[in-house]
């Protein structure tokens, strides 16, 4: 009788101190998203942001998007080939003053073409507010090893619909040089133009398959960790005439059924977490996938 008494005793003692670790770590998780949330809600609505920049927070959620992939204030943040700044408009001031934010954009290498003019732009945007003067930039080149960031350095890697310019080499390239910047236990965020399941990508352009990328990510060494539906749009059926900048914000047919493709939005997105194991090493994994 001693000892069932002496046994319920354990285990109301171990239910309570479950029941108390796990409202500390709810009460600790909760602080941290309302922290994460409000310096992501005051760069949002900073008056550094224009108003067509603004006008699109409707259909790329960018408080959520950067809860789900687990952003905080005093993170390293990676953003892939920034390109206009829409999203470093955000992380920049989020982050300034107590993270760090790396924009791996490609290098300008005095030539007269895209890469070059791109590089241009986003050094004259960062150069034109004080909320961009912690920014630091770095070289990136397409289906090219870069260094992002330092090798271990970074708790967040981010890319904003870039994917369908890489290629498949170049995005398991980038993936790769995700993983490099990564400390172990940090994330590679994922936002993507969808292709829907079935549909070829030939008739489909600038949209990605979803279980092509996961798989390209796992080979790189990452975890999948989730998907979230958060910059989904069910009215994009994604075959277009001109692909996916057929839709806003581009609108590639000009005023030529303007009006239907404003109607469906942007476009319909995956948005894919990864985590890079804390086990093991980068080092490790390339002599892993040698044999």
């Amino acid at each position: 009788m001693t000892q069932l008494k002496n046994l319920k005793s354990l285990i109301i003692t171990a239910s309570l101190s479950a029941v108390t670790l796990m409202s500390t770590s709810l009460a600790a998780h909760t602080h941290h998203d309302h922290g994460a949330d409000k310096a992501l809600v005051k760069a949002v609505q900073g008056d550094h942001r224009s108003d067509k920049n603004k006008a699109r927070d409707q259909y790329r959620h960018p408080v959520e998007t950067l809860d789900f992939f687990g952003f905080a204030p005093t993170m390293t943040v990676v953003e892939i080939t920034p390109g206009g700044g829409w999203y470093t408009e955000i992380l920049a001031p989020a982050l300034k003053g107590q993270g760090k934010l790396y924009g791996a954009h490609y290098p300008d290498t005095g030539e007269d073409n895209y890469f070059s003019k791109s590089r241009q732009r986003l050094e004259k945007k960062l150069a034109s507010d004080v909320v961009f003067s912690e920014v630091v930039l770095t070289d990136f080149v397409p289906r090219k090893a870069s260094e992002l960031a330092p090798q271990g350095s970074a708790d967040l890697v981010l890319t904003f619909r870039n994917l369908h310019n890489w290629k498949p080499e170049g995005v398991e390239q980038v993936f790769k040089d995700a993983y490099t910047a990564l400390k172990p236990g940090g994330v590679l965020g994922v936002v993507e133009h969808r292709l829907p399941a079935g549909v070829s990508p030939e008739k489909a352009a600038g949209y990605v398959s979803e279980a092509i990328t996961i798989k390209q990510a796992k080979a790189a060494g990452f975890r999948f960790a989730g998907a979230s539906e958060v910059n989904a749009n069910s009215k994009d059926m994604a075959q277009h005439p001109k692909g996916v900048w057929t839709l806003p914000p581009v609108l590639r047919l000009g005023d030529e059924q303007k009006a239907k493709y404003l109607a469906i939005g942007e476009s319909d997105r995956m948005t894919l977490k990864f985590v890079k194991p804390a086990n093991t090493s980068f080092k490790k994994f390339k002599k892993q996938s040698k044999n």
